[in-house]
């Protein structure tokens, strides 16, 4: 949710000084920067740069997935391998928790 806030935050800033820019310096000085700006985007060590910071994003979702998954392993008794109850032998509740065998359910 922060990082949400964040990319709108700089969008919204982004938008303010490119509105400024453009109204006070005209078409020409604004065409100068975009040009610019993708002369810099397009550029070799950016787009090396770039693609560095995309890997290492990823490895870090893929650590940060399988640490989230095995605390949640470690922690949730339904997602344990040995739990101590077979699943076929009790109907799935959809709740992932194990029927109580002992527990009297009214009719």
């Amino acid at each position: 949710m922060e990082v949400e806030m964040r990319y709108r935050l700089m969008f919204g800033v982004g938008l303010a000084v490119g509105y400024i820019l453009g109204s006070r310096a005209g078409r020409e000085r604004y065409e100068q920067l975009k040009r610019a700006a993708r002369r810099v985007s397009d550029s070799p060590a950016v787009q090396e740069a770039a693609g560095l910071v995309g890997a290492r994003v990823s490895k870090a979702t893929d650590v940060a997935k399988t640490k989230v998954s095995d605390v949640a392993r470690s922690r949730l008794p339904f997602l344990q391998p040995h739990n101590g109850w077979e699943a076929e032998k009790h109907d799935d509740t959809g709740t992932g928790w194990p029927e109580d065998e002992k527990a009297v359910t009214p009719h």
